[in-house]
């Protein structure tokens, strides 16, 4: 397959970060949560069609959950807009032929693949793509390549959207799909459904 061939391929990078432990129960080691999380979240990311998964983390040892082959980015730890952007400029090294990248925080082990779905369908005409997360940040951020340089943007963003909406010349156009939740403090584990497939290391471990 020539260059020219795959300049529409789609990537999902599930990015980690050590701060996601902070969501811990009590009772629970911090370690094998984040795994679990972490692990769940890539495992609906490894099951869409036509999509390529990869894992961009600043915690060493997940390589082992992800499926032989997977593009494996070791990053500092960071927050905010340089979180995002060293993570899509890693990709860009790694995946230099993908089109569309949606960054997909790893602390949403129940999102119905579908949302990342819509991110896609989204970038067919707009330069940007956000999922919203429930009280504020994003669970997703998607983008056709290069990451543009006007967007300084982080996970953790109140308002994401207004904030891109803010600072795109007039020439990008920002979509928003349907928001979700993430895990970002104990108290969250309330908001994962059970209802939904998946999310089976995250519900094993919890109802231990």
């Amino acid at each position: 397959m020539s260059p020219g061939d795959r300049t529409e391929e789609r990537l999902v990078a599930v990015v980690v970060t050590a701060s996601m432990s902070a969501a811990t129960p009590p009772g629970i080691d911090p370690q094998s949560f984040l795994t679990a999380v972490v692990e769940d979240t890539y495992e609906l990311v490894s099951g869409l069609d036509f999509v390529t998964p990869a894992l961009v983390t600043s915690v060493p040892g997940l390589e082992e959950i992800v499926w032989p082959g997977t593009p494996v980015l070791e990053i500092p730890e960071l927050s905010g807009a340089p979180l995002v952007r060293a993570a899509f400029e890693a990709l860009s090294v790694a995946a230099p032929y993908a089109g569309q990248v949606v960054l997909l925080s790893g602390d949403a082990p129940d999102l119905p693949p579908l949302l990342i779905g819509k991110l896609f369908r989204a970038l067919g005409s707009a330069g940007l793509a956000v999922c919203p997360a429930v009280e504020g940040g994003a669970v997703a951020i998607g983008a056709r390549t290069p990451w543009p340089g006007w967007a300084e943007i982080g996970f953790d963003d109140p308002e994401p959207v207004r904030t891109l909406r803010g600072l795109a010349p007039d020439s990008q156009r920002v979509a928003t799909g349907p928001g979700w939740h993430r895990l970002r403090v104990p108290a969250d584990v309330h908001r994962l459904d059970p209802g939904l497939e998946g999310w089976d290391n995250t519900r094993a471990l919890l109802s231990v």
